[in-house]
């Protein structure tokens, strides 16, 4: 039995890794932002046991109330038969914030394994305290706290809970890219925004930039309040035109959880003090006016409509070819900017060389300054005849946003030496836009055959006979029911309501295919906007309404008109509820969209069969 134990014990210690990496560190950790007044933890961790001669720095701008506390952790764990253990110290501190500012608290020290190591500094922003803690307070003429508070009762205030919709610029040149945020504040429990109606941005280009799913939340300052703050959605706007472009409000249909006091002592010791209600506020942003000037006169001629900061560069695949050998020149414009918007370049080969449409690679990312990357354009021609050539430089020029005033930039220019091909009659070539597909050239000129005319017997003419009347005849009646045909499909399509009616499923169910893809890619936020953009579309062209007028009562109405039945539009508006809870709700998210993107598909085909026209 003792050999067992014995065994036991080796395997065990065998298979022990003490430390994943075997390296230790020593990490300082305190929150970004606090309060005057505030309370807060400020804790050191070394991932060992084997620790002394700990040793905390000067601690300027808080008062000390508690510390250092020391605390140890273990924790053991098996993966794939492998077994690790952690093992941590950490010394905790409470401080207190005195005064407003900007503090930086230095690294410790500690010796950790017989090596003496020193933490990393933290840097913690000090805001002024809550005005209205500070009245309630001195009004009850106590020492209070400066933590914001929200009104009580079960109403919220529009000192609460409200949205802010900031640009980061408001006086813009036209294509010139400006940021727009939409950024909450909040002294409540916000548990999530049952509708959200953006504005189309008239006027605007407009690109989303993607923000994380799990969004940071952080303590702000704002016109005397302390608030939980986070950027709730941003886009990067493009002003397609000039003079005073309003950005119309936005609106959020938040819910709130407002806890409320109840009398029973029994009742609050059990349920924690009190009951807790769910509360429905509608938000609404400021419209904001944007002041878009007309790009300044003297536009060089080649101009392509860039704004922003740009450079370029060429390439050229080969100086020597031989005849019918493919000459690829490579424009690479990068910087930041309008880059998806610009028109490519001229670039001028010589007269007797056959010039293809050029292939455009777009290698950029969104960016609060517009769209940072390159834009790459393959020029490829071909040229016919033997000969020395000048492939000139192509001139480039944009709209400098830093300077105000236009630049140009020149490429180089290219000398190119063709020598006589083999001469074959029929030669091949890539296309460079895809090379699978082969070409063949030179077959516009054929040889003349000899000795192979088919001659007719005497009489046997072609005028006047059935062949030679059916060939008016068929084109003639193939032109009139084409003509027929031609004039209904103008018809059908001048009628935009009724091409918008019956377009609906179609447009529908290309969104839910892109829907699909974004479930695949377990893009939660992204699917749940398209799978909206989906039902809130497909209703909106089914009735012929604007999107920005229907709301989920006046649907309910005007689905009735078209004798949809009641049961299936109960249906249609619990799956828009659904898709707009999912979407911050916590939980299985996997499970959540596939649940949600089958319900999507099957309501929008029910009511495909139900509304009548």
């Amino acid at each position: 039995m003792r050999k067992i134990v014995f065994l036991w014990i080796v395997l065990i210690a065998v298979g022990v890794d003490v430390f994943a990496d075997g390296k230790i560190s020593f990490t300082a950790s305190a929150p970004d932002a606090v309060a005057v007044g505030d309370q807060f933890r400020l804790s050191y961790t070394v991932t060992t046991h084997q620790v002394r001669d700990f040793r905390a720095p000067s601690i300027k701008g808080f008062d000390v109330l508690m510390g250092p506390s020391r605390s140890q952790q273990s924790s053991m764990q098996m993966i794939n038969g492998k077994t690790t253990s952690t093992q941590s110290i950490t010394f905790t501190y409470i401080l207190m914030a005195t005064a407003e500012g900007n503090f930086t608290i230095p690294g410790a020290t500690i010796t950790a394994d017989g090596n003496q190591m020193v933490s990393n500094s933290v840097q913690v922003k000090v805001l002024p305290a809550d005005q209205a803690a500070e009245s309630s307070a001195g009004n009850s003429g106590k020492n209070g706290s400066s933590t914001s508070r929200a009104s009580s009762g079960t109403s919220v205030s529009n000192t609460d809970l409200f949205i802010t919709a900031t640009a980061n610029k408001t006086t813009v040149y036209e294509q010139e890219a400006f940021l727009l945020t939409y950024k909450i504040y909040t002294l409540v429990d916000l548990r999530m925004f049952d509708n959200v109606k953006l504005p189309d941005f008239k006027g605007f280009h407009s690109q989303e930039v993607e923000l994380p799913n799990d969004r940071r939340w952080g303590l702000e300052h704002y016109k005397g309040r302390n608030y939980q703050t986070t950027i709730y959605r941003q886009f990067v706007l493009f002003p397609q035109q000039s003079g005073k472009l309003t950005i119309d409000a936005a609106r959020f249909d938040a819910v709130i959880d407002k806890p409320t006091q109840v009398s029973d002592p029994f009742e609050a010791f059990f349920n924690g003090g009190g009951n807790v209600v769910q509360v429905k506020k509608s938000l609404l942003t400021p419209s904001l006016t944007i002041d878009v000037k007309t790009l300044p006169t003297g536009k060089p001629m080649d101009f392509t409509g860039g704004v922003g900061e740009f450079n370029i560069t060429s390439s050229i695949n080969s100086n020597n070819v031989k005849t019918n050998d493919a000459v690829t020149v490579k424009l690479v414009i990068s910087g930041t900017g309008n880059l998806k918007l610009l028109s490519n370049p001229e670039m001028k080969f010589p007269e007797d060389f056959e010039v293809y449409d050029p292939k455009v690679d777009n290698k950029f990312r969104l960016t609060s300054a517009g769209l940072s990357g390159s834009r790459v354009i393959e020029y490829l021609a071909i040229p016919r005849n033997a000969g020395t050539y000048k492939i000139p430089a192509v001139k480039f020029s944009y709209f400098d946003v830093s300077s105000r005033s236009y630049k140009t930039l020149t490429t180089e220019e290219y000398e190119l030496h063709v020598e006589k091909g083999d001469g074959n009659a029929s030669q091949t070539i890539a296309n460079f836009t895809n090379k699978e597909d082969l070409k063949i050239l030179n077959e516009d000129i054929r040889f003349i055959k000899q000795n192979e005319v088919a001659l007719s017997q005497k009489g046997a003419f072609f005028f006047g006979s059935v062949t030679y009347y059916l060939f008016y005849l068929i084109p003639g009646i193939a032109f009139i029911v084409f003509f027929v045909m031609y004039r209904k499909q103008i018809a059908a399509n001048n009628n935009i309501a009724k091409m918008r009616t019956k377009k609906a499923n179609k447009v529908a169910v290309k969104r839910m295919k892109l829907a699909g893809k974004l479930l695949a890619e377990n893009k939660k936020d992204t699917f749940y906007d398209e799978v909206l953009k989906a039902l809130w579309g497909y209703i909106s062209d089914k009735l012929n309404i604007p999107v920005s007028r229907l709301s989920k009562d006046n649907i309910e109405e005007e689905l009735r008109t078209y004798g949809v039945d009641d049961v299936l539009i109960k249906e249609f508006l619990n799956v828009l509820n659904d898709c707009e809870y999912a979407r911050f709700a916590p939980g299985d998210d996997n499970q959540a969209m596939d649940k949600i993107y089958s319900a999507s598909l099957e309501v929008i085909g029910k009511m495909e069969n139900s509304i009548k026209h």
